[in-house]
């Protein structure tokens, strides 16, 4: 062997000690994800968050690992979230307010990041969108408003009804506002509305038999943790009881429901990786502009209207983003 040769290999020989000790001592963060049964209803978001995590350079089993948590109701949230914390995870993700409300008693230095917040302000959350203040951050879908224009296409859509229930969920924080702004809405529009409040899955198949007895001609659906994982239910209750329906989620309009307006879950999700890795980085939630999402979507599912027998106006299908057929 020449000597160009031998030195080659020697500091090859040297080097590679260097190289495993370095892979070895890899630290591999934690993020703890507190979420609401079932897993699989939320399958599509996961993905996303997965997917934002890797375009950051975050893969699991190499230098993250995701503990999450699913809790069967939202009594379940105060434990889990202690237990996340307990664990000492580095940052938790607590998707809406149903989340960060159990996250937040249970920790007042973990970084918390929300992906689909209704209203961050309104609940107290974060001091104000710019500057968040405290642990928490992340992107909202600002409900508050939107809810209210979802109330406002439902009438414009469906010009005949009168009669409106809201399936609200009082364990969801956001939702005091938004009930709040449906009312000013509903004035301005003509409306009565019948509150239903839905605070479990088992509460769904009452809350129609009431707007049955009701009277009401249609209901609206402002998206909730709980609302998000029975669509399937809630697609089916409203064919059972023929009454059109506005959803803040795609995801209800694609399991059946009729109609829906709200920003792109996924998007969020995806977008709620990139506080994540500045956390990660060392950066402080009370330092991270909370992002709004800038995006709404109309879908409508014109099978649905069919099997409904309602015909929707002809200007609301126009103007729709994707319609199903």
């Amino acid at each position: 062997m020449n000597r160009r040769s031998f030195m080659t290999s020697l500091a090859a020989a040297v080097a590679w000690p260097d190289i495993s000790r370095a892979r070895s001592t890899t630290k591999i963060s934690t993020i703890g994800f507190l979420g609401l049964a079932p897993a699989s209803a939320w399958s599509s978001e996961i993905e996303a968050l997965r997917a934002g995590l890797r375009d950051l350079g975050y893969m699991e089993g190499q230098n993250i690992a995701i503990e999450f948590r699913w809790a069967s109701s939202v009594g379940d949230m105060p434990a889990l979230a202690r237990g996340l914390v307990e664990l000492n995870v580095d940052v938790i993700v607590a998707p809406a307010s149903t989340q960060v409300a159990p996250v937040r008693k249970a920790t007042s230095s973990i970084p918390i990041i929300f992906a689909q917040h209704a209203d961050p302000v309104g609940t107290g959350d974060v001091a104000s969108l710019a500057h968040p203040g405290g642990n928490v951050t992340g992107v909202s879908m600002v409900l508050t408003e939107l809810a209210a224009k979802g109330l406002e296409i439902l009438k414009e859509a469906v010009p005949s009804i009168m009669r409106v229930g809201v399936l609200w969920n009082p364990t969801a924080p956001s939702h005091l506002q938004v009930v709040n702004q449906l009312k000013i809405a509903a004035t301005s529009l003509g409306l009565q509305l019948i509150m239903t409040p839905v605070r479990e899955t088992a509460d769904l198949s009452d809350a129609f038999a009431v707007l049955r007895q009701e009277h009401a001609d249609g209901f609206i659906v402002p998206p909730s943790p709980l609302t998000n994982s029975q669509v399937a239910s809630l697609a089916e209750l409203e064919l059972q009881h023929r009454l059109p329906g506005m959803f803040g989620n795609k995801d209800n309009v694609r399991a059946g429901g009729l109609m829906s307006y709200g920003a792109d879950f996924d998007y969020m999700y995806r977008h709620a990786a990139t506080y994540i890795g500045k956390v990660l980085q060392g950066e402080k939630p009370a330092d991270l502009p909370v992002e709004q999402a800038s995006k709404y979507y109309l879908i409508l599912n014109l099978k649905t209207a069919k099997a409904l027998g309602t015909e929707l106006s002809a200007t609301v299908v126009a103007r729709a983003d994707e319609v199903i057929e």
